[in-house]
């Protein structure tokens, strides 16, 4: 039982790369995590179809905090439920079952570290001045996919198969804070070959958006302004067909990506955690659910090492 918490909080360099947080952001996570899952045991003990009385049964052999322990490795790592099992010495059954509990509290959590740009707080402009017609709070939208399993059927197969990426595909949508980096929305996960702009129409995202604040993104969300409500969207300036591209959009473009990166330095903190980065293993069960869990980590290493902007 190597990899316990008992453990494994006397290598901190080791914690950190199995889990991807340092001890001091787990024992936060911990803190916050507790009362949902207390909460929800108390659920399942009070069902009423269960016929023992609260307290009795088996008990867990590994406490709430290792069962977070396991999930966070699994998210982080993505070994198979049986090098799982061994490392935390445990069957293979136990920790699919620790998983599918644990899993929802840490979207649960995803859910409530997301937040829209507030316009009733003062933003310092950082941007070019070349973008000066952009709106200052916006929120930078982005989308990327994860291979999966090849459908057994072949009309199915078909639909999943992403000509973009030459294989099967899932795909999700993320906003973040052009200020703070932070992930303010994950859409539902689609089909890979989905185009970036009608994922963006179906996911709802320019609708929920506070009023005042602007949406921006690459080449792939062409016509975004039109679809918010207030106009407030912007793209790269596209290359006339057929001449030339102007100095001056040479320029804006420079400008726009450095604005735009920081969308894509999200995305790169969302895929260090390998269940987004291997081959998906689930059958593209509970996908949603682990890009808004691995979002609401990735918030919460933000308000940790930037304490200013979580206030």
């Amino acid at each position: 039982m190597i990899a316990q918490y008992a453990h494994l909080r006397r290598h901190p360099t080791v914690f950190r790369a199995l889990t991807g947080l340092t001890l001091a952001e787990f024992d936060r996570l911990l803190g916050r995590l507790r009362p949902h899952y207390e909460t929800e045991e108390y659920q399942r003990h009070c069902r009423p179809e269960r016929k023992r009385a609260i307290g009795a049964g088996r008990v867990f052999v590994l406490d709430p905090r290792d069962q977070l322990l396991v999930t966070l490795v699994w998210l982080r790592r993505y070994p198979t439920h049986a090098v799982l099992g061994w490392l935390f010495g445990v069957s293979d059954s136990t920790t699919v079952r620790i998983v599918a509990r644990v899993l929802p509290l840490l979207e649960r959590l995803g859910h409530e570290t997301m937040r829209f740009p507030d316009p009733g707080k003062h933003h310092r402009r950082s941007c070019d001045e070349l973008l000066a017609d952009l709106p200052e709070l916006s929120v930078i939208i982005d989308s990327f996919e994860q291979r999966v399993q090849r459908p057994t059927e072949r009309a199915e197969a078909d639909r999943w198969y992403s000509g973009k990426k030459k294989m099967h595909t899932i795909k999700s949508q993320v906003a973040v804070d052009v200020h703070s980096g932070r992930f303010c929305d994950v859409s539902d996960s689609v089909r890979g070959p989905t185009a970036d702009i009608t994922l963006l129409k179906e996911s709802g995202l320019l609708d929920r958006l506070p009023e005042g604040v602007g949406a921006a993104g690459d080449l792939a969300y062409v016509g975004i302004a039109d679809l918010h409500p207030a106009g407030l969207g912007a793209t790269p300036r596209r290359k006339p067909r057929g001449q030339d591209r102007p100095p001056e959009d040479i320029v804006y473009n420079r400008a726009f990506s450095r604005r735009r990166i920081i969308v894509e330095h999200g995305i790169e903190r969302l895929r260090i955690y390998d269940c987004l980065t291997v081959a998906d293993r689930q059958q593209r069960r509970d996908h949603q659910a682990r890009v808004v869990a691995v979002a609401g980590l990735v918030n919460l290493q933000l308000d940790c090492r930037q304490p200013a902007l979580a206030a």
